[in-house]
């Protein structure tokens, strides 16, 4: 195995978050992008009761917590300050400084009358945000705000730049900008549609630079590729696609990889795999991986070829029920991992967990399953319900 296979494989448990309180599924993870020597790294958590916890990443206590808002969906750190922010099915992103104990969002981006948010993005420059709404109305919209830190205009509720509404024509589930062009974002559908677009052009017919189909509703996106030129999403019945942005003006194919089902054709040593969670990539080796896992909590990392996927290795004992999301770290090579056990747990190349033994995850595991509803695979409306 070459280098980034044997650091997967090496990876071991260095840290758990304590027991909470509240015990709740971990939905979404992201990591400050600033660099705070003396402090160490944030981390922000989306739980499914409502609220975003803000965690010491090498310790990983809660340091704060912005509770009482229901229907979040995403969390996200700024590329160049320390706010956060998600979107709500009320209508709004919001923003909060994560520096800040108050749980008072600092900012709300405000949609137009029946917005239901259920996806977004911020910009690499921190300039636009962008938000895929619910289809109300025959209308599936995406909006974009200007996020940028006005020292003048210190309003707490900012309107609307504008929207595109033909492109998509059900549930906008995902909107990821381009790592480096904030002019590029890609956005996906559980029309099956992954549209990319040009937002610098004067109009949406112009913007949208191509359509793929990945003939199922989309659940998740990303860029990948070297100068991020491709494209790739999962589906919410585990299928996987990827596309190369390089060959639309030429006469290659632009699908790299079609897998209407990666459970059916993936070979796992010793194991199976139930659900997709998302995708990965190592841009030091220029390598595309994907994450899926198992409902017992095991997780599975597979690496893409054209050629199709290939199982690379399975972290076990973390987990002890199904993993909802991830957060992969280029700097140290360390990975975070979210889960329906209410365990966020720190994985290092060659780390020797420290605390917590399997007998106390399982204790976690078991109050979970006393007052969260079981996670189902089955279908796209059953699995977005929290």
């Amino acid at each position: 195995m070459e280098k980034i296979e044997e650091q997967f494989a090496n990876l071991n448990i260095v840290k758990r978050s304590s027991e909470s309180k509240e015990p709740t599924y971990l939905l979404g993870i992201d990591t400050s992008k600033t660099v705070q020597t003396e402090k160490g790294s944030l981390v922000a958590v989306l739980c499914s009761n409502g609220s975003i916890r803000i965690y010491d990443k090498e310790r990983l206590n809660v340091l704060r917590e912005f509770r009482g808002y229901p229907g979040l969906n995403g969390v996200k750190f700024a590329n160049s300050h320390d706010r956060v922010y998600s979107s709500c099915i009320d209508g709004t992103v919001k923003c909060w400084d994560a520096r800040l104990a108050s749980g008072k969002p600092v900012q709300l981006f405000k949609g137009y009358p029946s917005n239901i948010f259920i996806s977004f993005d911020i910009s690499s420059n921190d300039h636009v945000i962008c938000a895929g709404t619910e289809k109300v109305d025959d209308d599936a919209l995406l909006v974009f705000w200007d996020a940028r830190i006005n020292s003048q205009d210190l309003s707490t509720t900012k309107e609307p730049l504008g929207a595109y509404s033909e492109t998509h024509s059900d549930d906008i589930t995902q909107v990821r900008f381009h790592p480096s062009n904030p002019n590029m974002v890609v956005s996906g559908s559980t029309d099956g549609l992954v549209n990319v677009f040009d937002i610098s052009a004067d109009n949406e017919d112009d913007a949208l630079v191509t359509t793929c189909n990945s003939v199922s509703s989309v659940s998740f996106i990303g860029w990948s590729g070297k100068d991020y030129k491709q494209i790739y999403c999962m589906t919410h019945d585990e299928g996987f696609c990827w596309w190369d942005l390089n060959h639309l003006d030429t006469d290659e194919p632009i699908t790299c990889l079609n897998i209407p089902d990666v459970r059916e054709v993936i070979n796992i040593k010793e194991g199976i795999l139930d659900y997709l969670i998302g995708g990965l990539y190592h841009e030091k080796t220029d390598k595309l991986f994907v994450v899926g896992g198992t409902n017992t909590g095991i997780i599975h990392i597979m690496s893409c070829m054209t050629s199709g996927l290939v199982h690379v290795t399975s972290l076990q004992g973390g987990h002890a029920a199904t993993v909802r999301s991830f957060c992969w770290n280029m700097q140290d090579d360390s990975l975070l991992t979210g889960g329906e056990d209410a365990q966020l747990l720190l994985w290092k190349p060659g780390a020797v967990e420290k605390t917590f033994t399997k007998k106390d995850s399982m204790k976690i595991a078991s109050s979970v399953y006393q007052r969260v509803r079981i996670h189902s695979n089955d279908s796209y409306k059953r699995r977005r319900k929290q």
